[in-house]
C-alpha cells in the first residue's frame, strides 16, 4: 500500500527537512536547503527515486510505535519482533557547515538483525550517483552533490541494485549510528560530527527552546508541537519561514492541484508574528520581521505574494515528468508561478505585520516607516484593480472582497500609526479618506443583503472562508449582524463534516482548475476564532478539540483534510495550519483575542 500523507514525521536542522515514514524510510529530503532538489524523492515516486530505510530485516510494514522525544524534533521509531525489540532514532542536528542526517539504531531487548537500504538519487530522483569507498566511508558524487556515509561502529556494507546496503545484529544496549553528510562536490569533506554527542545536544537544545513557551493552557503539548514545527520550517540564516517542507502533495488524490510550498508567503506574516510574540519567542519574531523587511524592499508595485528563503524573487514553475506523483497525483511541480500574481491583500498583511511589530516593541528599523509610506502611496490608486486573491486562483482576476478588506487594513494601520506617533510623516487625512472609501465600497458591492452575507467577489453569490477574518482584522465589530450572517452562511455553504472549505469548486470557475479539494484546516481554525469572537465560545472550543484531534500520531497537520476518507491532503507539515492551532488556542484559553 502507498503510504498516506499522515504516515510521515518531520526532522530537520532549520535549513532543510526530511520526512520519515512509519516504516522507517526517509522518503523526502532536499539538500542543502528546503528548496533544493531532493536526493530522496520516493514520496513523489517510488523506491527507484531515492529513499533510506532502516528497519528489522524481513519486516515490511509499519513500526510498532513512534514518537518525538518530549518537546524536541528527535524521532524515535520502535519495532517489536519475535527476536526482540529495536529503536531507530532520527535527527538532523543544527549544522555548523554541512547538513547531517543521523540515524541511531539501538537494541532494546533480545537480538534483532537490522537492514539498512540507502538509495541516493539526486535531482528529484533522476540521477544515480557514482559510489566509491574512502577512509571507511561510502562516497556518492553526482554533478554538484556529494555525500559521505559512515557508521559507528563500522558494520558490513555493500553495493547492490544501485543501492548501499548494511546488515548487522544488535542486542539489548548495543548501538550503531549512521551519519549521512552532504557537501558541494568541489569542496573537501566537512568535519565529522559525533552522532551520539549531537543526539544528546539536540535533545537538550530543543527542550530548552520549548521551555520558553509562555502558553500554559489546555492542549499545551499541541501548541508546543506546533511551535517546534514552525521553528523547524524556519530557514535559520535569514529568519524566513517556509509554508511547508514539501512540494506537490495533492489537494485531491489523483488530481492536478499539486503545488510547491517550499517558499515564504507574506499572507502568513501577521499570524506568524502574533503566534511567536504571544508565546514568548521575541527573537524568532524579530528574525521573521527582518526577513519580511528585506524581502519586500524595492518598488511597491513589485511587491510579491511570496519570496525565496533569502528573499529571492524568481521561482519559475516547471513539471518533473519522471516522478509519478503521490498516489498517482500528477503533475509534480517545482517552483510556483503564482509568484507573478497580483494579490492586493499582501499590502494589508505587510502593513498589519509591521504595525504589530511596532506595538510589540520589536527593535525599530530605520527605514520601516518609509517603506510603509511608499506602500500606502501605491495603494491609493492600485486598490481599485481586480486581483487573483488570497488563494492564488488561476481563473482570472476578480474584485475579491478579502483583498479589498485587507486594503482597508493597510489604510487603518497607517492611520493608527500616525495617530499614535504624530511626529511621523504621512498623509493622515488622505489615508483616513481611503479607509472610509474602501469600507463603503466593500459594504455596498461585496455584501449580499438578501442572504445577509459578504461574498467572495463583488457581484458574486459564491462565499469564501477568508471572510471569516472580517471581525478579526477589525473591519466590522463581531456583533455586527453582517458578521454573524457571514459566519452562518459559510458554515452552511462551505462546511463539510464540521470543517470548512476555502471556497466552492462545484459549478464555479473561479480557480480555473478541474476537480475539487478537501477542507482547509487554517480556515477551520478561523471559524473557531470567529465563533469565539461572536460569543459562541462553546462551539468554538468543540471545533478546536476536533481540529487538534486531526493531528497525526506525532502531532503534525497538513494543509487540508478529507472528512470522507479520513486522510490528510496537501503539503505537510503546513505552517498555516500550525499557526492556526497556536492562535486559536491563545484566543480560547490564553486570555486574549483571536490572533
Amino acid at each position: 500500500m502507498h503510504p498516506r500523507i499522515e504516515d510521515y514525521a518531520l526532522i530537520g536542522d532549520e535549513q532543510t527537512a526530511a520526512l520519515v515514514g512509519r516504516d522507517g524510510s526517509v522518503d523526502w529530503l532536499c539538500l542543502p536547503r528546503f528548496d533544493s532538489a531532493a536526493c530522496f524523492a520516493k514520496l513523489l515516486g517510488d523506491e527507484g527515486n531515492g529513499h533510506w530505510r532502516i528497519a528489522p530485516k524481513g519486516v515490511q510494514g509499519a513500526c510498532t510505535r513512534r514518537a518525538y522525544r518530549p518537546d524536541t524534533l528527535v524521532l524515535d521509531t520502535e519495532w517489536e519482533t519475535a527476536q526482540g525489540s529495536v529503536r531507530v532514532t532520527d535527527l538532523m542536528p543544527q549544522r555548523d557547515r554541512a547538513p547531517d542526517l543521523v540515524r541511531v539504531v539501538e537494541g532494546l531487548s533480545g537480538e534483532v538483525t537490522v537492514r539498512s537500504t540507502l538509495r541516493l538519487r539526486f535531482d528529484y530522483g533522476s540521477v544515480v550517483p557514482w559510489m566509491r569507498r574512502s577512509d571507511g566511508h561510502r562516497v556518492a558524487v553526482a554533478g554538484p552533490d556529494s555525500t559521505w556515509l559512515r557508521s559507528e561502529p563500522a558494520v558490513p556494507t555493500w553495493g547492490e541494485d544501485f543501492g548501499t546496503h548494511s546488515e548487522f545484529t544488535v542486542a539489548a544496549g548495543e548501538k550503531v549510528a549512521f551519519v549521512l553528510t552532504w557537501h558541494p562536490s568541489h569542496e573537501p569533506r566537512p568535519p565529522l560530527v559525533d552522532p551520539y554527542e549531537v543526539l544528546e545536544s539536540s535533545v537538550a537544545d530543543w527542550q530548552a527552546w520549548a521551555s520558553r513557551c509562555r502558553y500554559h493552557g489546555p492542549h499545551r503539548d499541541a501548541v508546543v508541537r506546533s511551535l517546534i514545527t514552525l521553528k523547524a520550517l524556519t530557514y535559520a540564516p535569514t529568519g524566513g519561514i517556509v509554508a511547508a517542507a514539501t512540494t506537490s502533495l495533492p489537494e485531491e488524490m489523483g488530481g492536478v492541484r499539486n503545488w510547491d510550498y517550499r517558499y515564504c508567503w507574506l499572507r502568513d506574516s501577521t499570524l506568524t508574528l502574533g503566534a511567536l510574540l504571544s508565546c514568548g519567542y521575541q527573537e524568532e519574531a524579530e528574525a521573521w520581521r527582518n526577513w519580511l523587511l528585506r524581502a519586500v524592499a524595492g518598488a511597491p508595485a513589485d511587491l510579491q505574494i511570496m519570496y525565496g528563503l533569502a528573499g529571492e524573487r524568481r521561482m519559475p514553475e516547471f513539471e518533473v515528468p519522471w516522478l509519478s506523483g503521490f498516489a498517482g497525483s500528477r503533475p509534480v511541480r517545482v517552483g510556483n508561478q503564482a509568484v507573478n500574481q497580483l494579490q492586493l491583500d499582501v499590502y494589508g498583511e505587510v502593513m498589519d505585520s509591521l504595525s504589530l511589530a511596532r506595538a510589540a516593541g520589536l527593535s525599530p528599523e530605520g527605514d520601516m516607516w518609509a517603506l510603509q509610506g511608499a506602500l500606502m502611496k501605491y495603494l491609493e490608486s492600485a486598490w481599485r484593480q481586480p486581483d487573483e486573491g488570497l488563494w492564488e486562483v488561476r481563473g482570472g482576476r476578480r474584485h475579491f472582497v478579502h483583498s479589498k478588506v485587507m486594503v482597508w487594513v493597510a489604510a487603518d494601520r497607517a492611520v493608527r500609526t500616525l495617530e499614535a506617533n504624530p511626529r511621523l510623516p504621512g498623509d493622515l487625512d488622505g489615508w483616513r479618506a481611503l479607509r472610509e472609501e474602501v469600507h463603503r465600497e466593500v459594504c455596498e458591492k461585496g455584501y449580499d443583503p438578501g442572504r445577509n452575507t459578504f461574498t467572495q467577489c463583488y457581484g458574486s453569490r459564491e462565499l469564501d472562508a477568508s471572510l471569516l477574518l472580517i471581525p478579526r482584522v477589525g473591519f466590522l465589530p463581531p456583533d455586527d449582524p453582517r458578521v454573524t450572517g457571514t459566519i452562518d452562511a459559510i458554515r452552511d455553504e462551505l462546511g463539510h463534516s464540521g470543517f470548512v472549505r476555502r471556497y466552492s469548486t462545484v459549478d464555479s470557475d473561479v480557480d480555473g482548475l478541474p476537480g475539487s479539494e478537501g477542507t482547509f484546516l487554517a480556515c477551520s481554525f478561523w471559524l473557531a476564532d470567529a465563533l469565539h469572537m461572536t460569543g459562541r465560545t462553546k462551539e468554538a472550543r468543540e471545533l478546536f478539540e476536533r481540529l487538534v484531534d486531526l493531528g497525526n500520531d506525532v502531532g503534525l497537520l497538513s494543509e487540508e483534510y478529507d472528512p470522507v476518507a479520513g486522510t490528510f491532503l496537501g503539503n505537510v507539515p503546513q505552517a498555516f495550519s500550525h499557526i492556526g492551532l497556536v492562535n486559536t488556542a491563545l484566543a480560547l484559553f490564553g486570555g486574549g483575542g483571536a490572533g
